[in-house]
């Protein structure tokens, strides 16, 4: 049986220094770290922790990956009410969840997150906020070493599942009702990121309405961002009817800089965070339920450890009439 001192062994590090890569904690160069997962990959080591869990199958131990770089108030909520509804589902299902934030394993290659992963005894893995620039994720995916559930991305295979709404729908009802008893079919929409599997749902929305409308949208980028949404309004707004959004946080920003200019053209956001409320002005948007997607993601993790295979699941969305009195309790 391969141990903790014939990896140190291999590696040319001591055994505190393996235990200390293994275990996630800070202080080791990457170069150690490096060498240090390359000689857990080449002897196929396997911590006892997890070499126990698995021959007893009673681990149920899951890992949910969040990102936290995106330094805004919006990110902190949906990031909060995602993991409040994995927690508790998590709890209902008799699984031990644990918490990873991707700044944490950002700097790991696929071999080197997959040796992090099975050292914290992770059997299922749930990923939210997955994009396609995450490189390293991807790979991870694609090799089926565990089950993983995907939230907002359209990335399924035997091992892996999504569970997501239907963003294109979405996009082109939100838009089509910000429509209704008003003249005019210019549209400005201010998308996401390039990099972002729902941006590229949404956009195919665009595409759909532009065809019905008989009109041509002016698509630009906002990156999430409030302020990037502000300056396109100052710039774009009078020569659209309509601003849609590819984020509540985005359309807070296009009806700020509408109030400065002191016109007036109707606004619609993506996401049904409360913060969009405190904008000032009734909005029309999205509302997903990110609780209920991230207790799905956990049930159909369940699934897949179980044996099940993967497969895209679609939740509901609502459209609602966002005003700041919905925020007051």
């Amino acid at each position: 049986m391969i141990t903790i001192k014939d990896v140190a062994a291999e590696a040319g590090v001591a055994i505190s220094t393996v235990s200390k890569v293994l275990n996630g904690y800070d202080g080791v160069s990457r170069a150690t770290r490096d060498k240090v997962n390359n000689a857990v990959t080449r002897l196929g080591f396997t911590p006892n922790a997890v070499a126990a869990a698995l021959s007893s199958k009673q681990s149920g131990r899951i890992g949910l990956l969040l990102k936290m770089g995106n330094d805004n108030t919006a990110m902190d909520e949906i990031n909060m009410s995602y993991l409040s509804g994995a927690i508790r589902s998590a709890m209902d299902n008799r699984l031990d969840a644990v918490t990873i934030f991707y700044e944490m394993i950002s700097d790991l290659d696929r071999d080197a997150l997959i040796s992090y992963l099975k050292s914290q005894s992770i059997e299922g893995l749930i990923i939210f906020g997955l994009n396609k620039e995450d490189s390293t994720l991807i790979k991870l995916i694609e090799s089926e070493v565990f089950k993983i559930v995907v939230i907002d991305a359209p990335l399924t295979n035997a091992s892996t599942s999504s569970v997501s709404i239907d963003y294109a729908e979405a996009q082109y009802d939100v838009i089509m009702r910000t429509f209704e008893n008003i003249e005019g079919n210019r549209i400005l929409y201010i998308a996401g990121r390039d990099s972002s599997y729902s941006t590229a749902a949404k956009l195919t929305a665009i595409s759909r309405l532009e065809h019905d409308l008989h009109t041509r949208a002016h698509i630009v980028y906002g990156d999430f961002s409030e302020l990037k949404a502000r300056e396109a309004t100052f710039k774009y707004a009078k020569e659209s009817d309509i601003i849609a959004c590819g984020s509540d946080l985005m359309a807070i920003g296009a009806m700020r800089a509408l109030m400065e200019l002191d016109i007036f053209k109707p606004v619609c956001g993506f996401g049904g965070v409360r913060l969009m409320a405190y904008a000032g002005k009734q909005m029309n948007t999205v509302r997903q339920d990110f609780e209920n997607l991230a207790h799905e993601a956990v049930v159909r993790l369940k699934d897949l450890l179980a044996g099940s295979e993967g497969k895209a699941y679609t939740a509901g969305y609502e459209l609602i009439r966002m005003k700041y009195a919905d925020v007051l309790n």
